[in-house]
């Protein structure tokens, strides 16, 4: 099968593009880089979709973790994003678009405000745990906003591409899986307590075993 290999950054997945030749896989794997954020990640990944035909997208990366408990460079999978900063706070309350009633919460792919990928069970080959996700332009400090968000969509992680991979997906009818290594916590602004080379490393390690499966 062809398998598209997609990262906000080359520095996500560099390990596995150095190693390609020594990877155990029955895969057709092409490697793309979309650049950071939704809209980038949106128009290079429906690019790279058009052009390679995949059978399945896998996002690879790294993450911010609302949970406190976390042990740096956990992998997990993501079964379900949110878009959680297109909308407003008003009233020091945060409304998204569908709470505003711009958007329809069940418009295809949403599902009550949800993108949801079907593909979990197929090939989360590795059994990881599935988690939820909420994708943002800007990263989240403020310690209110990030409050709001646990109230609004109660997520386990944050990453600024997941949501244009799923919505792209689902839109294309593509099978894809999100999998993220979580370097840090959400909000936490110093750098040296990022575990950012570890998370790349065991990252890298799952994708390999991942590979070896197909």
């Amino acid at each position: 099968m062809k398998m598209l290999i997609t990262a906000a950054t080359k520095m996500e997945i560099q390990p596995l593009m150095d190693g390609k030749e020594s990877i155990k896989t029955g895969a057709d794997i092409v490697f793309h880089t979309s650049g950071i954020g939704m809209m980038a990640t949106t128009f290079s990944l429906a690019k790279a979709i058009e052009q390679h035909k995949p059978a399945l997208v896998v996002q690879a990366g790294i993450a911010g973790c609302f949970d406190n408990t976390i042990t740096f460079g956990s992998v997990v999978v993501v079964g379900k994003e949110y878009m959680a900063d297109m909308g407003v706070t008003e009233h020091h309350q945060w409304k998204d678009v569908f709470d505003l009633n711009l958007s329809d919460s069940n418009e295809f792919p949403f599902s009550n405000k949800q993108l949801i990928n079907p593909n979990i069970p197929e090939f989360n080959v590795l059994k990881s745990p599935v988690v939820t996700g909420v994708s943002v332009n800007t990263i989240t400090t403020d310690q209110k906003h990030i409050q709001q968000i646990l109230q609004h969509y109660h997520p386990y992680l944050e990453s600024m591409e997941g949501a244009a991979l799923h919505y792209v997906c689902l839109k294309n009818c593509i099978p894809f899986i999100q999998i993220r290594s979580i370097s840090n916590l959400v909000g936490e602004r110093d750098k040296k307590k990022w575990k950012l080379k570890e998370s790349i490393i065991s990252l890298n390690d799952y994708l390999t075993e991942y590979l070896s499966r197909f």
